[in-house]
Order: structure tokens, then sequence, then C-alpha cells
């Protein structure tokens, strides 16, 4: 499932970025096997939990596989949201060089990937790399707000192309939100403390 919801968000940026609308398709195609997947996996682990009503670190473990599964499943939405909006724009003139937006891809991809990683390897401070990179990522989104606002500003033709654009980047933000609470329930996981919505607990995990 973290295979293809990472492919969906690769191929949902590449369609922007390229104009390609097979890549396009191939995000909107395999949305319904994430969806099936986190039906699946979510009756496995719930099974798992009736019949051996675990405790400690194992019922720590089923409880993150629920709510990764759940954040994975998010991120699949979020993908073809970013795909909605690229087979808008690849039907009308650019805005501007799309730069910023694949960086800011980038950063993403890379949080996904580290907090997926963290989860499989039980790692405590790869999890706590990704919530550090959740600033950098909403530090990006505000530049690509603040550029495109000027555009609009400066010439109201492009707003619905801008507006777009935006929809993107908030988008990938979102993602990189559910990529922090993956790192989050890895660090509740392996360390058993709970740091959602408290930045100055992170400390404790050094």
């Amino acid at each position: 499932m973290a295979g293809l919801v990472e492919s969906a968000i690769h191929k949902s940026v590449l369609s922007l970025v390229e104009c390609d609308e097979a890549q396009a398709q191939d995000v909107l195609r395999n949305e319904a096997r994430i969806n099936q997947l986190e039906i699946e996996i979510d009756d496995f682990t719930v099974g798992l939990l009736a019949l051996y009503q675990p405790m400690a670190k194992d019922l720590r473990f089923l409880t993150a596989a629920i709510k990764i599964n759940s954040d994975l499943e998010r991120m699949g939405d979020l993908a073809v949201n970013i795909v909605e909006r690229a087979l808008s724009l690849m039907q009308q003139p650019p805005v501007k060089p799309l730069i910023d937006i694949p960086q800011m891809a980038k950063l993403v991809e890379s949080m996904v990937r580290r907090s997926l990683d963290a989860f499989v390897k039980r790692d405590s401070e790869l999890a706590r790399a990704v919530l550090l990179s959740d600033d950098a990522v909403d530090d990006l989104r505000d530049a690509i707000y603040r550029e495109l606002i000027g555009f609009m500003k400066r010439d109201p033709d492009t707003i619905s192309r801008a507006l777009d654009l935006m929809f993107v980047a908030r988008n990938l933000e979102r993602i990189a939100d559910h990529a922090t609470n993956i790192a989050e329930d890895v660090l509740f996981l392996v360390k058993g403390v709970d740091v959602r919505h408290h930045a100055e607990a992170q400390e404790t995990i050094e």
C-alpha cells in the first residue's frame, strides 16, 4: 500500500510538471486499489486485536498500523486532488516556470519515504528527522503562495491557474502533515512518548 501511495504522489506531481496525462491516469486508476488495501489492512489488524488482545509494545504496534493505514489512504486521496488540478492546468498556458513546486514535492516525498522507513525499522531518530522537516515544507508553501498572489494581482487572467497551483501546494503540505503523523506514531511505538501537538515534548526523545 505504501508503495502505491508513494508512486501516486510522485506521478501526480510528474503529471503536472511534464503535462503528462498518462501519469495522471495511472494515479486515478490506482486509487481504488489503495482504498481496497485500507479496508483489508483495517480488517486484519482489528482481527489481530480481537483474537490476541495484545499488550504493551504489541498493542502500540497494531494501533500505529491502523493509524498509518488511514494516513496512507488520505495521502492517496491528496495525490488524486493534485492530479485533478494538473489535468485542468494541462489545457492552459503556464502561469510561471514550475520550479518551486517540484522542489517542495521532492522534500515531501522524502518525508513520506523516511517516515515509512522509520516505521519498518522502528527507527526513532529517522522519525524525529521527519518532524524537523515539516517547517521547511511550510516555508516553501508560504513562498509559493506569496509569489502566486503577486501574479494574480498583476494579471487577473492568471487567477484561475494560480489558484490551481496554490491548491497543489496545499495538498503537498497536507501530505507532509500525514508523513509527520506517521513519524509521531513511530515515536510512540518505539519510545512510548506521545509528541502530538507538543513541540517541546520532542526534545525529550533526543
